[in-house]
C-alpha cells in the first residue's frame, strides 16, 4: 500500500511552484507508506550541461573535494550543490559517463541517484515530511515530477530501496503494488547488461522500462510491454526528460485517479492527492483505465 504522485506542467508560470506541489500531493500520501519517500524533479536541460545526482551515508567525509577530486579526472569543470545526504554535480554533457565512472573509483560509498540532463531524484528513509524538508523540495522548480511515499513488502527499508527508481539517462519509475515474476525478469535483463543496486522488485521494472527505450521503443510501446512481460499487480507512473506516463495491470486492483485541466496533469494514488491543486474542481478528473497507457510529453 504505498502512495504515487505525478504532476506535468502545461502552464510554464507554475514552474516556480512544482516542488511545493509535489510536496503537498506527497505529503498527503503519508499514510500510505510511511518508511520512505523520494521525488524526481525535472528542471530542465541547460545546453552542453549534464547532472548527476548522488547520496552519501557520510556526506562529511564523500563530499569534501569531490567536486575538485572529479575534475581533477574528467579535466573539465564541476559544479557541486549539496543538499543533506545528496549533491547534485554539474558536469559537460559529453563527460557524463566518463565522470560516472569517475565516481566508482574516487567515492566507492557513493550511490548514484540519477543521470542526465534535467532529472534530479532525492529519496531517503523517513516521512515524506521530514524528507521534502530535508532537501527543501517546496523550493525547486521545474516542469514536471513524481513522487513516491513507500510502505516496504518486497525488501528492507533502505534509501537504495526507496523509489523513485532511475535506470536509464533521465528515466525513472515509481510503483504500487508487487510483481511475482521479478527475479525472473531481473536475470534476463542482467543478461542483456542491466545492472542493478538491489532486489527490490520495482527496480525491475524501472530497467524493463530503460532497456525497451535503449532498444529504441517509444515511451507508449515500453509501457504497453508491461502488460504482457511483467506479472503481478501493479501502478507504474514513468518520469522521461519530455514527460511522464501512467499504466495499470488488467485487474487494476491498486487506486489510481487522474485529473486534467489547462495548466497541468495530475495523479494520485487518491484523489485527496489532487485537492490543493489549482484549479482543480473545474479539471477533468478519471480512474485511468485498466490495461491501458497515458502519457504526455512536451
Amino acid at each position: 500500500m504505498c502512495g504515487i504522485v505525478g504532476l506535468f506542467l502545461k502552464d510554464p508560470s507554475l514552474e516556480p511552484k512544482l516542488g511545493a506541489m509535489l510536496s503537498d500531493m506527497l505529503i498527503t500520501m503519508t499514510d500510505r507508506g510511511p518508511d520512505s519517500a523520494g521525488i524526481a524533479i525535472y528542471s530542465g536541460a541547460r545546453d552542453g550541461i549534464g547532472k548527476i545526482t548522488v547520496q552519501s551515508a557520510d556526506p562529511g567525509r564523500d563530499f569534501r573535494n569531490l567536486d575538485a577530486d572529479l575534475h581533477d579526472a574528467i579535466g573539465q569543470p564541476v559544479l557541486m550543490l549539496e543538499k543533506s545526504t545528496h549533491a547534485v554535480l554539474e558536469v559537460p554533457i559529453d563527460q557524463l559517463e566518463a565522470a560516472r565512472s569517475a565516481l566508482g573509483h574516487l567515492r566507492p560509498a557513493v550511490k548514484i541517484m540519477s543521470v542526465g540532463d534535467s532529472i534530479e531524484i532525492f529519496k531517503e528513509v523517513g516521512l515524506p515530511r521530514d524528507v521534502s524538508a530535508r532537501f527543501a523540495v517546496s523550493k525547486m522548480k521545474g516542469t514536471h515530477g513524481i513522487g513516491h511515499t513507500r510502505m516496504a513488502t518486497e525488501s528492507a527499508v533502505t534509501t537504495m530501496g526507496a523509489h523513485p527508481f532511475s535506470t536509464g539517462p533521465d528515466q525513472c519509475l515509481v510503483h504500487n503494488g508487487s510483481l511475482s515474476n521479478h527475479n525472473a525478469v531481473r536475470r534476463e535483463l542482467r543478461r542483456e547488461g542491466m545492472s542493478f543496486e538491489t532486489e527490490n522488485d520495482t527496480e525491475v521494472a524501472a530497467a524493463f522500462i530503460s532497456h525497451k527505450l535503449r532498444s529504441g521503443e517509444s515511451l507508449g510501446a515500453a509501457m504497453e510491454a508491461t502488460l504482457t512481460d511483467l506479472d503481478g499487480f501493479f501502478t507504474f507512473v514513468v518520469g522521461t526528460r519530455n514527460g511522464f506516463g501512467v499504466v495499470r495491470d488488467p485487474i487494476a486492483c491498486k487506486p489510481a485517479v487522474m485529473a486534467e485541466t489547462d495548466a497541468y496533469v495530475a495523479f494520485g494514488s487518491e484523489y485527496r492527492a489532487l485537492v490543493n491543486l489549482p484549479g482543480i474542481e473545474d479539471a477533468r478528473v478519471w480512474e485511468p483505465e485498466p490495461a491501458t497507457v497515458y502519457f504526455w510529453e512536451r
